[in-house]
């Protein structure tokens, strides 16, 4: 029990005390989703009057990123790898920076010192009976950044549960710990709207018996999962994963034994959603946890026979083009792990590499597949990548169309109202001649 002497050795007090080691210019690393360090990051934010010029950089967190608010900017500059709501404002408002990065090379910043990292704020479970604590539900690129970081403090939580795979730090590995004992921040479920059901049932046949799934959270992969109760034998290759799996596990039709990659397991980098999910995944030995690093290399997703990886955009045009991390000029999300599922299933074999969205937004005043993107627009999936694009109104396959094709194929899943207005700027880009596109004209 040598590890306890040096747990209690380095015990804070307060969050407070630990956080003294933060100094001015440093650039310090959050924890990310279900594992972001409410505690830790309110005591980082109280010493705001002492700092100046301290990056935090983190992807989407699940808590109140206080420091990011407009009274604390000459303490504070986050810098979001994947922009979540506590600090979108703040990067649109000039506050805040925003890296574009796929999710599978953040890992490498860290350990080439392209981006060091000063201090890790992380969150984990109590030590087991050897000394290791688990960052539980949350692993993606934050195990990396602790094992980088010249001095890492632990927010280490009886409410955080132990998980399976590499998920775990030695309390040697830890400069300070403070205890908690808080809830996790879940997720609010929202349920799937009836464009998400119909979605669904375009996507759903594309997943066989002994396919390898990779679907993420949201709408779409909440009303796809129930689709599949009469599937066998599917796996699980993930970034994340979504509540509605749990019954597909209970049932047995996710058991991972076809997977041609770490069979018999659910491979994922994190959880997000309510206190079910995790307390699901404490010790729950189907699931291996893995850094995002792993989980989302393109190479490694490739080697899963039958990958069918379904993400989501915001918008796509004729051509297909998919925007995913803005809208026009105002930054949204991030690149995630969208391009490193699609590259991959679109190298596995018998692969199905799936873009869904609904045709309309803002109550179905705006047509989501478009002429063109939005000025500044990013693109996050190239028309090269592009294979299924699904909207409730069908699914269809790009890969290896000209342009003239995706542009027939891409109206005809539009919304009938918005069909007209596409086909005349394909007749004004000189794609076909009126009538050509009889298919995609039948309004």
């Amino acid at each position: 029990m040598s590890w306890f002497v040096e747990y209690e050795r380095k015990r804070k007090n307060s969050a407070a005390e630990a956080l003294k080691a933060v100094q001015s210019g440093m650039r310090v690393w959050v924890h990310a989703n279900s594992g972001f360090p409410q505690v830790l990051a309110d005591a980082l934010t109280a010493r705001a009057p002492e700092l100046r010029d301290v990056e935090v950089a983190h992807l989407l967190g699940m808590g109140k990123a206080r420091y990011a608010e407009p009274e604390y900017a000459a303490s504070f500059r986050p810098n979001a790898l994947f922009i979540g709501p506590s600090v979108r404002t703040a990067v649109n408002d000039g506050r805040a920076d925003y890296t574009p990065i796929h999710l599978s090379e953040i890992e490498a910043l860290f350990t080439s010192g392209a981006m060091p990292i000063d201090i890790a704020l992380i969150h984990t479970s109590r030590p087991d009976e050897h000394g290791f604590v688990s960052l539980g539900t949350s692993i993606e690129t934050t195990l990396s950044a602790a094992r980088a970081a010249k001095y890492v403090i632990a927010q280490t939580n009886v409410q955080m549960p132990k998980t399976c795979g590499n998920t775990y730090l030695h309390v040697s590995e830890i400069d300070a710990f403070v205890e908690v004992d808080v809830p996790l921040a879940e997720m609010t479920i929202h349920e799937a709207t009836a464009e998400h059901q119909e979605i669904a049932k375009h996507i759903a046949p594309l997943i066989e018996d002994g396919c390898t799934i990779q679907t993420g959270i949201g709408g779409i992969p909440d009303a796809i999962l129930p689709h599949l109760m009469d599937r066998k034998n599917l796996g699980v290759h993930t970034e994340t994963i979504s509540e509605g799996a749990i019954p597909l596990i209970e049932a047995g039709v996710i058991n991972g034994r076809m997977k041609t990659l770490n069979p018999n397991k659910v491979t994922l980098g994190f959880v997000l959603g309510t206190r079910r999910m995790y307390d699901y995944v404490r010790m729950n030995s189907i699931f291996d946890f893995r850094p995002n690093s792993y989980t989302n290399d393109p190479y490694v997703v490739a080697r899963h026979d039958n990958m069918v990886a379904i993400n989501s955009a915001l918008e796509i045009d004729i051509t297909g083009q998919v925007c995913s991390d803005s809208v026009g000029q105002k930054f949204y999300s991030g690149f995630g792990g969208q391009l490193d599922f699609i590259r991959g299933a679109g190298r596995s074999k018998n692969g199905k590499p799936v873009i869904a969205l609904p045709a309309t937004a803002k109550n179905g005043t705006i047509s989501k597949i478009v002429p063109m993107l939005k000025p500044g627009a990013g693109v996050v999936t190239t028309r090269a990548d592009v294979h299924f694009v699904a909207t409730e109104f069908g699914i269809v396959n790009l890969h290896g169309k000209t342009v003239r094709e995706r542009a027939e194929l891409l109206i005809s899943i539009a919304h009938p109202k918005f069909r007209k207005e596409l086909l005349e700027h394909c007749e004004k880009m000189k794609w076909t001649r009126s009538g050509e596109l009889v298919g995609a004209a039948a309004l």
